[in-house]
């Protein structure tokens, strides 16, 4: 898996607290399979994290790793609503990997009303969104044709790996049947905070067919990390009929 959704680095926002807490989450991925992940922060009012702090906690973390066979890469994940804060040098220097994708956030409830304008500005940067976990917000799941115009307009869209799991009756869940039904998802993260308790799933478990987990999980990341195009979304009535054999 390549994961490019997750808050390793130690203390720039909510996700790890300390030095230690990052090093276990990285053993952690490596232990289930992750072989390249993205270290993606907060950058939003209560976070307002720069570049350069991302690649000071980044190197600071491979030195504590040592010897490694997991690929760290920097990035982060911008609300919709602080990209205005931020000039075009920031925005290009907090993109997945350096290269022409930024993971972008919607909030959770309501909807941002520059959120089509903050998105285009990117794209005339050369940056493509990678919205992310469009599935926890309470509009999108009530209507997700909100979601088909953003996809239109350019971006791409990651679900997060707990949202596929088979059986869950939350929101999130049921709305990310309903995205994948659409042919509306391009890639599916951890969103990865610290490791998960003894018996609890892991933040990288993905309950979808394998040929869906290899496209989501393996290929479209590994072009988003290439800067190359990234396409291939199974159409609907496909779709459909992998998940009810799954």
């Amino acid at each position: 898996m390549i994961d490019l959704h997750s808050h390793l680095l130690p203390g720039l926002d909510d996700g790890a607290p300390d030095l230690a807490a990052a090093v276990e989450l990285v053993r952690a991925a490596q232990a289930a399979g992750v072989t390249r992940l993205a270290a993606t922060p907060h950058v939003r009012d209560d976070y307002p994290t720069r570049p350069a702090a991302i690649q000071e906690g980044l190197e600071t973390v491979r030195a504590a790793l040592g010897g490694t066979t997991i690929e760290l890469v920097a990035g982060a994940e911008l609300a919709v609503s602080y990209l205005h804060r931020l000039s075009d040098d920031e925005l290009t220097g907090l993109t997945l990997g350096g290269g022409r994708y930024a993971l972008v956030e919607l909030p959770y409830t309501g909807w941002f009303v520059g959120t089509e304008l903050a998105l285009g500005r990117l794209r005339d940067l050369g940056i493509q969104p990678l919205l992310a976990h469009p599935e926890r917000n309470d509009l999108i799941r009530d209507r997700p044709e909100r979601l088909e115009v953003l996809v239109a307009a350019g971006a791409i869209v990651q679900l997060t790996a707990r949202s596929t799991h088979s059986g869950s009756r939350s929101p999130a869940a049921a709305a990310a049947r309903a995205l994948l039904n659409r042919g509306l998802v391009h890639v599916v993260a951890s969103d990865a905070h610290r490791p998960s308790p003894a018996g609890r799933r892991s933040p990288w478990q993905v309950d979808l067919p394998d040929r869906l987990r290899e496209r989501f999980c393996v290929e479209n990341p590994a072009a988003i990390l290439a800067g190359e195009p990234v396409d291939g979304v199974i159409r609907r009535r496909s779709l459909v009929r992998r998940l009810r054999r799954h």
